[in-house]
């Protein structure tokens, strides 16, 4: 059991990390420190639209963004560690 909490674990960590990436590097897009015409930038940005665009679409029809904000990777963010307590507290 301590087995599948910690791959569970470290899969949210794993996760969390690409959110993480994923809003940096949309800071540098912004920002013009990276070259969105550049192949390898689309492909990166191309390969973190798909592990993340699953889990923002069904959340962004509900959180508008505020301020030009998009909060949608802090709330997946939050509610990733929302699931692993509860599976913490469930399984422990």
């Amino acid at each position: 059991m301590g087995l599948i909490l910690q791959l569970l674990s470290l899969a949210v960590d794993i996760y969390i990390g690409i959110i993480i990436l994923q809003v940096v590097i949309q800071w540098l897009v912004i920002f013009k420190v990276i070259n969105v015409e550049n192949p390898q930038a689309q492909n990166l940005l191309s390969l973190l639209a798909k592990a993340t665009d699953p889990v923002y679409k069904p959340l962004r029809q509900y959180v508008p963004p505020i301020g030009g904000l998009d909060l949608t990777p802090l709330i997946v963010i939050l509610g990733l560690n929302l699931l692993r307590g509860m599976l913490f507290a469930l399984l422990v």
